[in-house]
């Protein structure tokens, strides 16, 4: 049985949206119907066998069970894991990073050695944001350390993911009950202040990977009222040759079977898990958002495409996808020239940029859900 979530409907001003669509998905390689069978069994034997193991076993052997499964879960949807730890100071750091980073430049090397990199040790809460791409975010992540997560309302009545979710202790949030919001901050807090790891996607809603939405400091109000460290998260999903792949994206009238069938398809994906030096919570959850965000993208431009030059601007709660201005032939010479870019380009890049910074307060207002 296929189960199709409806879209969220946007039913007020703060209400996350994305530009995102069937267009920004780029197929991939395809393997045979035979493997896309096997894989398909192997992911229905997991989902069936994971609630009885989860059950059977003392709490204090389930993360290491967890993780194993999220681990095998994701080879049979035909991804390899690549975590990279680059909270390991490589100069000297003052005593305060190092504090944030939570782990010694030797405990870190040797956890990096044996490949055994976590979010943090067991019994330290830790809030863990990334962008969101699609739903196989949520086995990447786990993949690395079981964590729970805060998610949208309506997955505890999904077929087989619904169970799971309620084992994984989901906090559900309705994004279009901003009056729900102050509780779903509450419950994170308590999650964190007993020690628990747990994942939020800060933007609200999925996009493509190439474009990516503003982080909403709503939720990150939960750490700061608990102290507790934020751990930035860079998730990519790459193809064999290393460049950045759409196939995993959820986005769009995308349903869920689809975009199964889509990954299960596909060939040599990878997904990539980069963590980044933990952010001090600090007393404003703007600051913090607005940090982990430099952390997560840093330099990098939101883009659709490998080969389009119209970056989309992303700041806003509602955004829409420009259309390309028409390109002026590339200049060879002459002062101020751009080789291979008109100055149409520049102009719309400067018109986004500027009203990025400009942002009307109802679009900059913070309390949308995360």
């Amino acid at each position: 049985m296929v189960f199709d979530a409806p879209p969220a409907q946007a039913v007020h001003a703060w209400m996350p949206s994305s530009p995102c669509g069937p267009g920004c998905i780029e197929p991939i390689g395809e393997i045979g119907t035979a493997r896309v069978v096997a894989r398909a069994l192997g992911i229905a034997g997991l989902l069936l066998t994971y609630p009885v193991c989860h059950l059977a076993l003392p709490a204090g052997r389930r993360a290491d069970v967890q993780r194993g499964y999220a681990r095998v879960l994701l080879r049979c949807l035909g991804m390899r894991l690549r975590v990279v730890d680059n909270r390991i100071p490589t100069d000297p750091v003052p005593a305060e990073r190092a504090i944030a980073s939570r782990v010694g430049a030797e405990r870190a090397a040797a956890a990096a050695a044996t490949a055994d990199v976590r979010y943090a040790d067991p019994g330290t809460g830790v809030l863990v944001v990334t962008g969101h791409i699609g739903w196989t975010d949520v086995v990447a992540l786990a993949a690395v350390q079981p964590l729970g997560f805060v998610a949208r309302a309506d997955l505890i009545d999904w077929p087989l993911l619904g169970s799971l979710a309620q084992l994984m202790r989901v906090i559900p949030i309705e994004r279009e009950r901003l009056r729900q919001l102050p509780d779903v901050v509450a419950q994170l807090g308590a999650r964190l202040a007993a020690g628990e790891r747990v994942a939020m996607f800060p933007e609200g809603t999925t996009w493509c990977g190439r474009a990516y939405g503003t982080m909403r400091p709503a939720l990150f109000q939960a750490a700061i009222d608990t102290g507790t460290f934020v751990q930035p998260v860079r998730l990519r999903y790459l193809n064999g040759r290393g460049d950045r792949c759409t196939v995993p994206s959820f986005v769009g009238a995308d349903s869920f079977g689809n975009s199964a069938v889509r990954v299960l398809r596909s060939r040599g994906m990878i997904a990539e898990i980069v963590l980044e030096t933990p952010e001090y919570p600090g007393l404003d959850r703007k600051d913090l958002a607005r940090r982990c965000e430099l952390a997560v993208r840093g330099a990098e431009l939101p883009r659709h495409s490998s080969t389009d030059t119209e970056w989309i601007e992303a700041t806003a709660t509602r955004v829409q996808d420009p259309a390309p201005a028409p390109q002026e032939p590339a200049r060879t010479g002459g002062a101020g020239a751009h080789q291979g870019v008109g100055r149409p380009g520049l102009r719309s890049r400067a018109v986004a940029l500027f009203r990025g910074r400009v942002a009307h307060p109802r679009q900059a207002a913070e309390g949308a859900p995360a």
